[in-house]
This record gives structure tokens, C-alpha cells and sequence, in this order.
């Protein structure tokens, strides 16, 4: 099965496809965001630790983020027939370290999905997607800040995936399907 990135700036979709994508296929899902909500939701000492970088819109350190993926892939097994990595990596750092507590694992990546939109539009999605599910942290301030970090030290990932010959650049503005079929025909033959 796939192991899966799927990558772009926050609001781009990235949960939307994930949905489909797992449907498609059977495999996992680890949505970083989620995980993080939930420890915080349960106020966990990690998710104390997680809200106080979210709420300020920065990303989570990367070896707090790691054992997180690390000990969620080792305690649910469905992961061994794949999974899609949703919102994570954000970094260069991030990425390498994924590759390599995978490769620990006899896994790879197999391509990463990148989600492209516009500014103004994500801006526009999370305000919508903040009024609809009432998230915190979907209010003009802190979408502002994510979408700078996003440029600032996610975006750079591009590149370096580009250059490993996984990145898949996917048009994320419009009908979902027809984004959907998109991912479907740039995923690599299994």
C-alpha cells in the first residue's frame, strides 16, 4: 500500500483528501492536527506543551512531533498497510526524520501531494471552516501567522521533495472531485 505525505499550506484541503484518499484505499490516517487537538481536548501534559505553540500559530518541535508518529505507528498496526501523513512534515528537519524512523520500519515514502492554493482563498476557507466547526484557532490573527510560517519553513519542503522526484503538484482550488481525480492519476503505479 501507499505511504503517503500530503502537504500545502494550512486550509488547502489536506483533511478533505485525506478522507478520500483513505477511502479509496483502506489505509491509515495521522493527522498531526488532530492528534494534537486530542491531547489537548484531554489536557495531557503534552497537549498543555502542544496548545501553547498553537494557539501562538508556530509548529510543535520536531522531536516532541516524531515520538508522537512513532509511537502512534508502533501502537496501531493498521499503519503497516500504509498511511497518509497529513500536516506533517512541516520541515526539512521533519522530513529527514520521518524518512528515517520509516526506513527503521522497512518503509517509504511513496509520493507526496501537494495541495497548491492561493492566499486569499485560504484565508477565506479557514474563516468559513472557523464559523462552521467553532476552531480556535481559525480567526484571522492566527491564520495569518500560520500561513507566514507556512511560507517561511514549510514551503521549503517543496523543493526538497521536488528534488527527490515524490512531489506530486495538485491544483487544490475547486470542485473536490476533480481535485480528487487529480491525486488519483499523479500517484505512483502500486
Amino acid at each position: 500500500m501507499y505511504n503517503l505525505v500530503v502537504f500545502g499550506a494550512p486550509g488547502s484541503g489536506k483533511g478533505t483528501q485525506s478522507e478520500r484518499l483513505i477511502n479509496q484505499y483502506g489505509i491509515a490516517h495521522i493527522s498531526t492536527g488532530e492528534v494534537l487537538r486530542e491531547h489537548i481536548k484531554q489536557d495531557t501534559p503534552l497537549g498543555r506543551v502542544a496548545g501553547e505553540y498553537i494557539v501562538k500559530g508556530q509548529l510543535i518541535p520536531d522531536e516532541l512531533m516524531i515520538q508522537i508518529l512513532a509511537d502512534h505507528l508502533d501502537s496501531h498496526p493498521e499503519t503497516a498497510k500504509g498511511v497518509i501523513f497529513d500536516g506533517f512534515p512541516r520541515t526539512i528537519a521533519q522530513a529527514e526524520a520521518l524518512s528515517d524512523l520509516l526506513e527503521k520500519r522497512g518503509r517509504k515514502i511513496d509520493a507526496v501531494i501537494g495541495l497548491e492554493v492561493e492566499d486569499d482563498e485560504l484565508r477565506d476557507r479557514m474563516i468559513r471552516r472557523g464559523k462552521e466547526t467553532g476552531r480556535a484557532d481559525d480567526n484571522i490573527e492566527t491564520i495569518n501567522k500560520r500561513l507566514e510560517v507556512y511560507h517561511c519553513q514549510t514551503k521549503p519542503l517543496r523543493d526538497y521533495y521536488v528534488a527527490k522526484g515524490l512531489y506530486r503538484a495538485i491544483n487544490g482550488s475547486g470542485n473536490v472531485d476533480e481535485i480528487f481525480q487529480e491525486i488519483l492519476k499523479a500517484l505512483p503505479e502500486k
